[in-house]
């Protein structure tokens, strides 16, 4: 792929640029009406817009400082998978609020005994009459005390295999019986909950795709939730990027110190890497490709990235770093993240290489589906590290 962008001629910017002329201020609704939310989505959604379209419009919202309504679950996991298997109805009721931001998402997938192996999913789904009755509990969802609505993963047949009695269910969160927990992180805040499902009634036309179809369209959310999670910013894709920290302290004292100099010039190597994956991903999506291996390829690598940054940027900001409202040092270039962002940054970052999967559940994909190794051998097999009498010795 050619990664020069067209020049400011080119009609599809002009076009724009004369959109936002007439709407300086555009709305949420507005946005999403004219298919600027989510782009590469097809008709009347989005646009169908290929890479290069992609990325000019992100280019001229930005030069026009306009930002997208914020719904990180319901864009960029929620509405791919309905889009993928939902019905001309499910699309017609979810798509549009779900663009606009007027309806959060959030995701119903982990459970305290099924984290990164979702197929041990226990919470259930019986049908009773025309509804399904869902018990269960589920943790780490993230936004589920803002959110309208869940995206859910319940088991359906339990005497079914583990990957083929699950199904997936769109499950509104103000629903009898549903209630949220917040479980706070050093942060002070909450981003996570434990949301508890106490005979919730959802209907059955709530069902996504078939019943015990769940397994497979949970890969296509969770695929899609690696390239959303590994967006440009270095906190799962939101907030600051590696060349905004490299921007903010341009010409500052610090930056002029050569073990940060060096660490500064790293970080901007590996946010471009990423950067250049990320078109990769993105050119899949348009080609009608559901993600593959290279989501967890950028997520694994992202993640680890992200925390590389804030931990610069606290080094950066010197003693100051130990205080909530310190960023990375000043003299540089003026960016749009407040200092406290820097410092929310830091004690947030542990949780990037757990949340969407930890580096260690991508390794073991990129190793098994990319590189074709075998699976981990049975802890109690022959020639395995782990025998019954304990780890063997080096």
């Amino acid at each position: 792929m050619d990664f020069a962008l067209p020049a400011d001629d080119d009609p599809r910017r002009t076009a724009l640029r004369a959109w936002l002329d007439g709407h300086p201020s555009p709305t949420p609704r507005q946005l999403a009406e004219h298919g600027l939310v989510a782009p590469h989505w097809p008709e009347p959604w989005g646009l169908g817009a290929d890479p290069t379209h992609q990325l000019i419009i992100d280019e001229e919202l930005k030069r026009a400082g306009v930002r997208r309504p914020d719904n990180t679950i319901g864009i960029g996991w929620a509405g791919p998978t309905i889009l993928h298997a939902g019905t001309e109805e499910q699309k017609s009721r979810y798509l549009a609020p779900l663009l606009a931001g007027q309806e959060i998402w959030c995701q119903l997938f982990s459970e305290p005994g099924a984290g990164s192996d979702l197929a041990a999913v226990a919470t259930r789904a019986e049908l009773d009459g025309d509804e399904w009755v869902v018990q269960g509990q589920k943790v780490w969802t993230s936004y589920a005390h803002i959110a309208h609505v869940g995206i859910l993963l319940a088991r359906t047949e339990p005497e079914a295999p583990r990957h083929q009695g699950i199904s997936y269910f769109i499950c509104p969160m103000d629903a009898p019986g549903v209630s949220v927990r917040p479980l706070f992180d050093m942060t002070g805040s909450h981003t996570f909950n434990e949301v508890f499902l106490d005979e919730v009634r959802l209907p059955a036309d709530n069902l996504v795709g078939r019943r015990g179809e769940g397994w497979s369209l949970a890969k296509v959310t969770l695929g899609n939730e690696r390239v959303s999670l590994s967006g440009s910013g270095a906190l799962w894709g939101m907030g600051p990027t590696a060349s905004d920290l490299v921007d903010s302290v341009r010409g500052s004292e610090r930056a002029a110190e050569p073990l940060l100099r060096d660490r500064l010039a790293r970080v901007w190597i590996e946010g471009e890497i990423l950067r250049l994956l990320r078109l990769r991903t993105v050119s899949a999506a348009v080609a009608g490709m559901e993600p593959g291996p290279e989501a967890s390829v950028r997520k694994a690598l992202a993640d680890e990235h992200g925390q590389e940054v804030m931990a610069l940027a606290r080094d950066l900001a010197g003693a100051r770093g130990m205080l909530a409202e310190a960023g990375p040092a000043s003299g540089g270039v003026a960016t749009p993240w407040p200092d406290g962002l820097w410092s929310y940054g830091f004690l947030f970052a542990p949780a990037l290489t757990i949340g969407g999967g930890t580096s260690e559940v991508q390794r073991n994909i990129i190793a098994e589906r990319t590189l074709g190794l075998p699976h981990d051998p049975p802890a109690h097999a022959p020639g395995s590290a782990q025998t019954a009498s304990g780890p063997a010795s080096s």
